[in-house]
């Protein structure tokens, strides 16, 4: 088991330095960078070309060469590229994100402020997501082939089907806009600050509602087939008649012996699921409900050009899906001892 994991976080290091070398060299011939839009902000001259074609542009508009070489140095392109990758490198070695080109501020600072709507949004998510169709798909399976069955499946795909901002379009229009049930932007209101405790509870359950129902419908069909489908092939195994002979009766043998075989292929997901919920963004919700969180930083970093907060998200990400897949692997051991890894 121990090489296992040995093996594991070794190999963990060439899949990072790949990712990251693979997304420094694209980003390295993406027209618009950081200078030209730092001049074209500077000069409201529209962005165009590579960057070597749009600085020698407004080189010939009049900017100073010596003027030019500043700002070079000062996002670090007066180095070569590999210079800047293996300085980039060791800033990561040692969890240095580095500073964002156009918010003065660290990536690391960005990422913790943008994270609690992030948290707020992937919670709610995973724990209804699972809290429902877990217990659903059980329910579905138990009840196999039965009208209770077949509607849910109806109800559950039709969830499925509907694309989140789709959905969440259709919710602001009705309940947000004709209805004016639930607020438009947001997840607090302005005056939070002078509100109780308890009337900020409501508040905040108050606006995350809309959001949330967008994200979780979506989610529930995958949870619930796999979570029925993987209670119906145990329920046909040879030790449920078993224990059924035996006398047991059928809520033991469910949650006794069914319930942790058929738990394997819901609890490797179980990490992931868990993890992703807290650092993954949603940014067609962000967007839509007006949060700023995780999913819209990274897209405006990436329209920007802002290389620093792109490379240190993606390596902080990067490494912590990696983790979550070791730990996802482990997880057939802790329900299933027979699994060896050997």
């Amino acid at each position: 088991m121990w090489s296992y994991i040995l093996k594991r976080v070794l190999l963990m290091i060439p899949t990072l330095l790949g990712v990251l070398l693979i997304t420094f060299v694209v980003v390295q011939f993406v027209p618009g960078g950081p200078i030209e839009q730092y001049l074209a902000e500077a000069r409201a001259v529209p962005g165009g070309g590579g960057e070597a074609g749009a600085l020698a542009y407004r080189g010939a508009q009049g900017v100073d060469r010596k003027r030019l070489e500043e700002i070079k140095a000062l996002y670090g392109f007066d180095k070569p590229a590999h210079e800047r990758f293996l300085q980039m490198l060791g800033q990561f070695m040692r969890f240095d994100l580095g500073k964002s080109f156009f918010q003065n501020k660290d990536v690391w600072t960005l990422i913790v402020e943008k994270l609690p709507v992030s948290i707020s949004l992937g919670m709610w998510t995973f724990l209804l997501s699972y809290g429902v169709a877990v217990p659903l798909g059980v329910a579905k399976a138990v009840r196999s082939g039965t009208r209770f069955d077949l509607v849910t499946t109806l109800l559950v795909l039709v969830g499925y089907a509907i694309p989140g901002f789709v959905l969440g379009v259709a919710l602001l229009v009705i309940f947000g806009g004709q209805l004016q049930w639930f607020p438009l932007r947001g997840l607090t209101s302005d005056n939070w600050e002078d509100l109780s405790w308890g009337a900020r509870i409501v508040d905040y359950l108050w606006h995350i509602t809309l959001p949330v129902t967008a994200m979780v419908l979506g989610s529930f069909a995958v949870t619930t087939m796999l979570t029925k489908n993987a209670f119906l092939e145990e329920i046909r195994k040879q030790y449920v008649l078993t224990a059924r002979a035996k006398g047991l009766g059928e809520r033991q043998v469910l949650w006794k012996h069914v319930f942790r075989n058929a738990l394997i292929p819901i609890v490797t997901g179980f990490p992931a699921a868990f993890v992703g919920a807290f650092f993954t963004g949603a940014l067609l919700i962000e967007t839509l409900f007006s949060l700023d969180g995780l999913g819209l930083l990274s897209y405006e970093s990436v329209i920007r050009r802002d290389y620093p907060v792109v490379l240190g998200t993606l390596y902080l990400f990067t490494l912590i899906g990696l983790v979550t897949k070791l730990i996802s692997d482990l997880c057939y051991v802790w329900v299933d001892p027979r699994v060896k890894f050997d």
